[in-house]
């Protein structure tokens, strides 16, 4: 999941090289996307805490895995990624556990986010906003009103769909409407719903990751499966903009910071992740992310004009299922059946 800014600031690290209390000699490592935080929030942590903060990007999260690996678990004070991968660095035993004692917000995080399949008992991780795939549409374009995944198959949607690129949601849709899970191991399960993937083909317009909201909000696409801190972003552009949590289920995915096995300063870690776990500065760091708050205590502190783009309405959390590794034979047959599909739609994600 490309990870993207409600605003465009992207902050670099040279950009606090100088500034706070950087002559201290207390340098902060935290490594993740860019654009993941608010230059007040990193700002504001060097003022109070004296360390300086060394902001280090990676593009995917298999690139940090693979610097993570070289490193020993090392290099880094806080990695941030997706919940997919991070199952991958504890497994390899790249992942300290956290040490709740210096990080009192911990109570802070929302209940729904916790527990999860890549730190079952909440001893590694502190998660730092979720994301589903709902359904966007512009009613003043689409004759139809749309419920569910099963609605994109209708012949009047023909190639006014935008669908992200991430493999595992576009064939999660028709497992989905199967009745299957996003994570299922059967290989002939997965192939019928390659099936059904091509017979969707015609009504893809576009696949991309990228600034999909732009192509909805444009009239390029009428229909788009979006990433939260897109539909977010669309949403605030056109209010009048139809939002669908699809009926058959919801691909839910969280990111979350964990402190490396051998981070230098682990301790700038717990208090960093501590730091963004005040209600109010969780509250500014989700209204520049765009993606759903993972601490409760900061949802009444996110404005009112984005509070219903970014706390995840209670009536669907029970229908909400991560996406987790699969097997190599499942790997092999999802491949197989997005690449036919992909080559179905005729270059629509070109």
């Amino acid at each position: 999941m490309r990870k993207m800014a409600l605003l465009t600031l992207l902050l670099l690290s040279a950009l606090f090289a100088g500034c706070g209390n950087s002559r201290s000699g207390k340098v902060f490592t935290l490594y993740t996307w860019e654009g993941m935080f608010p230059d007040e929030i990193l700002a504001g942590f060097e003022k109070e805490t004296g360390y300086r903060v060394n902001y280090i990007n990676f593009d995917l999260d298999e690139t940090m895995l693979t610097k993570l690996q070289a490193a020993k678990g090392g290099d880094y004070d806080l990695v941030i990624a997706d919940d997919y991968i991070i199952e991958v660095a504890i497994a390899e035993g790249l992942v300290q556990k956290l040490d709740k004692g210096k990080i009192p917000g911990f109570r802070n995080i929302n209940p729904v986010c916790q527990g999860v399949f890549y730190d079952p008992r909440d001893e590694y991780t502190v998660p730092y906003g979720a994301g589903v795939q709902t359904i966007v549409y512009d009613p003043a374009r689409v004759n139809l009103n749309i419920t569910g995944y099963a609605d994109l198959w209708n012949s009047s949607l023909r190639n006014s769909i935008g669908i992200t690129a991430n493999y595992r949601v576009i064939d999660g849709i028709p497992l989905k409407i199967m009745g299957s899970s996003y994570n299922s191991e059967n290989a002939a399960e997965i192939r019928r719903a390659g099936q059904m993937l091509l017979d969707l083909a015609p009504n893809i317009r576009l696949i991309k990751d990228d600034n999909l909201q732009d192509d909805l909000l444009s009239g390029e696409i009428s229909v788009g499966v979006m990433y939260t801190s897109q539909v977010t972003m669309a949403m605030m552009e056109n209010p009048a903009l139809k939002v669908v949590y699809p009926k058959e289920g919801i691909g839910y995915g969280l990111m979350a910071g964990f402190v490396p096995v051998n981070a230098p300063n682990s301790a700038a870690a717990h208090a960093f992740l501590n730091y963004i776990l005040d209600p109010e500065r969780g509250a500014a760091c989700f209204e520049y992310l765009g993606y759903y708050s993972t601490f409760s205590a900061s949802d009444e502190y996110i404005s009112p004009e984005y509070r219903a783009f970014l706390t995840l309405p209670l009536e669907y959390t029970t229908n909400m299922e991560m996406m987790h590794n699969v097997s190599d034979e499942a790997e092999e047959a999802h491949n197989l059946i997005c690449t036919a599909y992909r080559e179905a739609t005729g270059g629509a994600g070109n």
